[in-house]
């Protein structure tokens, strides 16, 4: 008999089965990218998510379906790991919002639900951009409306939904020319759809063995990891009507899209928090103040070298703004997390004594690295909590979070140090209880960079700035070997051979030879603003030895130039290279 309903206990059952059935497909989706460099965690990043949302889950069984939505809804929250994450969470807050107070559900309440999560998901940005995850919801979502209106059994509604995610990943290339090209469908889009097919397989009672696509089909990608965070400047600020009036959300929207970028309004009628990218910080703060009181306005001065990229690969986000959150507790003591359970500090946090049980500093700076070199470097520099991860182990929102909570200072600044990472730390933003700051370094060399800048007899808006200024103002370069033949751009690239790329994977050099393949790079870069000094950091597929054989053919290319050797210890990336 078709299933015309759903309590709590089957919708626990199915998230187990979505959840299995992602796991099933995990190193497919990790081994397929656009960019051949072997680090592809997209489906990592969405099945550590999933897991955290099912832990959460787990412990609500038994309770109605709204119930276990609210935990679905918590966990993928704090679980969020990575961009593909922080985009799920959005798209599962959003559903498990629609089934509130619900004991049990019906497919056209299931079709509604999707629909929330479509637009939590396109309201997150000012610019959503087609062929991504987005828009596979949307018309996942809208299907499953035109199937409801009709037919509103549970199973018919989830098959015409499953059904139509499928051919809408498919697309996913007609829309996008960076798939085209690559000849892959979106891996954020193909993970959603793993996870519908694994709930239907439940549905009607099947097992949770996965349906493969042939191999063209099913090729994924890392576009979502490759968005960036805009130029100009970046403002922040929270809104609140002067009067009783109510603010119109849309229209502030409307109006900030016409002067500025990368608007994000989130909120309701009697508080939102804005975000926008333009040139004039002035108009944004004034609009502002026309419509409203503001509060915890941060504005923070962008790297302008890249724009031209940033602006083409916004629309793939959907994640929390930068900026500052709601002030902490005034004994500046350690925050309670947004939710009523408590974090826990995993064991992948090392925090400073010092800067747990020490005096209230004014601020404290929490960095992600990956390498036991790496996190001396940034214990060296004055980090008071490292969070252990970056390529194919991003660090989740929650335990973003809970090393924030430990420490004992009135404000946070948060050193992602990887582009998958920006969009979990901006999450914590809404989350903490104290102000935390995002500063959106795209790898551990420009973290590095922007420590080093720290001035702690500055405010903590000054260290902001100075911070984002000084992380973008050293030129880095990705050191790897590429796992399969591919084409980046219009260049060819051979399975096997030394890739290095800049830090939004743009490709600057290859070769058969790693020392070749880095010399090639830096003559690029001498060309577009001269070589004074190199800082060769050697990671996995590296020793000592390698590492002062490039550095020496550096120096007999660049006889001027003072190269440094370092070790970083970072997995995947023989060397980081950094160039001034």
């Amino acid at each position: 008999m078709t299933r015309r309903w759903c309590d709590g206990t089957g919708l626990l059952a199915a998230l187990r089965a979505a959840v299995a059935n992602l796991e099933a497909q995990v190193d497919e989706i990790n081994a397929l990218n656009v960019f051949p460099v072997p680090d592809g965690d997209t489906g990592s990043n969405m099945l550590a998510t999933m897991r955290v949302t099912l832990e959460h889950a787990e412990a609500a069984a038994g309770e109605p379906a709204w119930t276990i939505g609210a935990a679905i809804k918590r966990g993928a929250l704090h679980g969020a790991r990575g961009n593909s994450g922080v985009i799920l969470s959005q798209i599962l807050g959003g559903m498990a919002d629609a089934v509130e107070r619900k004991r049990r559900f019906n497919g056209l309440d299931l079709a509604y639900a999707l629909r929330q999560g479509a637009e939590r998901a396109y309201r997150a940005v000012s610019q959503p951009v087609e062929g991504t995850i987005l828009t596979v919801i949307r018309e996942a979502a809208d299907a499953a409306v035109l199937v409801a209106e009709h037919d509103p059994d549970i199973e018919t509604v989830l098959a015409a939904t499953v059904d139509a995610a499928e051919k809408s990943v498919a697309r996913t290339p007609s829309l996008l020319p960076i798939l085209r090209e690559a000849g892959v469908v979106d891996s954020g889009g193909q993970g959603l759809f793993r996870l519908l097919q694994g709930a239907l397989v439940n549905v009607v009672g099947r097992s949770t063995e996965p349906v493969d696509h042939p191999a063209d089909t099913a090729r994924l990608s890392m576009l979502v990891a490759h968005a960036d965070e805009g130029h100009g400047y970046e403002t922040v600020f929270f809104v609140r009507p002067a009067t009783r009036g109510r603010l119109d959300l849309d229209a502030i929207r409307d109006r900030l899209s016409a002067i500025g970028e990368s608007v994000i309004v989130a909120g309701d009628h009697g508080e939102a928090k804005v975000h926008v990218h333009n040139e004039r910080p002035d108009e944004i703060v004034a609009y502002g103040l026309s419509i409203g009181v503001l509060s915890d306005i941060t504005i923070v001065n962008l790297d302008h070298q890249t724009a031209e990229v940033r602006d083409r690969r916004l629309g793939a986000l959907t994640g929390g703004a930068g900026g500052a959150a709601a002030p902490g507790r005034p004994d500046g003591g350690a925050p309670a997390a947004a939710s009523s359970e408590p974090v826990t500090v995993p064991a992948t946090i090392w925090v400073d004594p010092r800067a747990m049980n020490g005096a209230t500093a004014p601020f404290a700076v929490v960095a992600v690295a990956a390498g036991e070199g790496l996190e001396k470097e940034f214990r060296d520099r004055g980090a008071a909590a490292i969070v252990r991860g970056g390529q194919t182990s991003n660090p989740s929102t929650g335990e973003l979070l809970a090393a924030v909570q430990r420490l004992n200072a009135h404000e946070v600044v948060i050193l992602p140090n990887n582009r998958n990472v920006v969009l979990a730390a901006r999450q914590v933003v809404d989350l903490a209880t104290r102000p935390v700051h995002v500063v959106p370094t795209r790898n551990a060399i420009e973290g590095l960079e922007a420590i080093q800048a720290v001035n702690l007899s500055s405010d903590v808006a000054t260290n902001v700035l100075r911070m984002t200024e000084h992380g973008r103002s050293v030129r880095t370069l990705q050191v790897t070997s590429a796992i399969r033949d591919a084409k980046i751009g219009r260049r060819k690239v051979r399975k096997g051979h030394t890739i290095v790329l800049d830090p939004d994977e743009g490709l600057v050099a290859s070769d058969r030879d790693p020392i070749k393949a880095v010399l090639a790079a830096l003559a690029t870069l001498g060309q577009a603003g001269g070589i004074e000094a190199v800082n060769l950091l050697y990671g996995d597929g590296a020793d000592l030895a390698a590492a002062e054989a490039l550095a020496a053919a550096v120096e007999a290319a660049h006889p001027a130039v003072e190269v440094d050797v370092g070790h970083g210890g970072q997995p995947l990336y023989p060397y980081l290279i950094a160039v001034w």
